[in-house]
């Protein structure tokens, strides 16, 4: 097997350690439709208790002289007790700082949520704005080449190797590797195949997995799909330092509980660090990817990072350092059917869109 291919390998089925004490964010954040409400045990009220004491208190020879007295004592408290069974009214609580108002819910949130929800929306479009704002939006195709390494527990697997890299937003991508890109790895959907000179055949469940998680947290998805959903909830969390940039940060929260938190360069106003935490279904232990995004250029009026590094649990798990990028260039669609025998010593691109 190639160096490239070993080192796709261990990009996609590295395994590193668990996450080790911290705060986790699916532990701090959690989505306002699925917030429950608690009941609160509530002491007898002082009706109930009055009717205990009187059945306790049974009057004896020597208590009778007194018993008038305690009843007339009692008489007075239980009617008291009467005009308070009934609570006031009080005003629904308000959303969680940061939080929006869950569907259906008709509290109005209050002005600090509202306020942070708005500056973390500011500071996302700033960021749009930044990588290209409209032509980052509608980008319809990307070409990319370069090399990959690939690490296990922070250490290099290997000596790195070529590939070229095709994708059609939203859910198309192609990944070629070895000098003679005679194996190829083509995601289509929620399919996912494996092409070498034997033919196609699927990659296997687990590695699919993984890409899928990894595609519904990609940078493109995030500020392309996520941040137009009004189930998703935005907070700013404040001033960080993330990849050695002094950065903004947000996090973003789903309908299904899943949290996303991308730090955006104050000067640059670029996303600079992408991290999201999930739990394996195996061992149900959380997991935490990073990705930091370095060395970007402009490429047909879009800013793309030639430079970026993946980490697992805190480990660095691969590295791609491009050489080239090409945006909207139009694709073959042969090299997206794992049937059709595309060549890609022998391309053949349709016209531009």
């Amino acid at each position: 097997m190639s160096m490239a291919v070993r080192c796709l390998r261990a990009e996609a089925r590295f395994q590193g350690k668990k996450p080790r004490g911290g705060r986790l964010l699916g532990d701090v954040f959690v989505h306002p439709s699925k917030k429950r409400s608690r009941h609160k045990p509530q002491a007898e009220s002082p009706l109930e208790t009055l009717q205990f004491w009187l059945h306790a208190l049974t009057p004896d020879d020597g208590m009778k002289p007194a018993f008038p007295i305690l009843l007339l004592v009692c008489t007075a408290f239980a009617n008291a007790a009467q005009t308070t069974q009934t609570p006031a009214t009080s005003p629904p609580p308000a959303s969680p700082s940061g939080l929006k108002t869950a569907p259906g819910d008709k509290t109005p949130p209050d002005k600090e949520a509202l306020e942070n929800s708005n500056k973390a929306k500011a500071i996302i479009e700033q960021g749009i704005q930044a990588l290209g704002g409209q032509a980052f939006l509608t980008i319809r195709d990307r070409e990319q080449s370069g090399r990959i390494y690939g690490f296990h527990a922070g250490r290099p697997s290997g000596s790195g190797g070529l590939f070229w890299g095709f994708s059609e937003f939203p859910d198309k991508e192609r990944v070629e590797l070895t000098k003679e890109r005679d194996v190829a790895e083509l995601y289509v959907g929620d399919k996912a195949w494996e092409i070498t000179y034997k033919g196609p055949h699927p990659i296997e469940q687990k590695d699919l997995d993984d890409y899928l998680r990894r595609r519904r947290f990609s940078l493109d998805t995030l500020l392309r799909t996520w941040v137009n959903d009004p189930g998703v909830v935005l907070i700013y969390e404040g001033n960080a330092i993330a990849a050695q940039h002094p950065a903004l940060q947000v996090t973003l929260i789903n309908s299904h509980d899943e949290s996303v938190t991308l730090f955006f360069d104050v000067d640059t106003h670029l996303p600079v660090k992408k991290s999201f935490e999930w739990r394996d279904p195996t061992d149900r232990q959380k997991n935490l990817e990073e990705e930091v995004y370095e060395n970007y250029r402009q490429v047909s009026g879009v800013m793309a990072p030639y430079n970026v590094t993946r980490y697992f649990n805190g480990d660095m798990a691969s590295q791609r350092f491009l050489n080239s990028v090409t945006i909207n260039q139009g694709l073959d669609p042969a090299m997206f059917n794992p049937n059709s025998g595309y060549n890609p010593l022998k391309p053949v691109k349709p016209n531009k869109h």
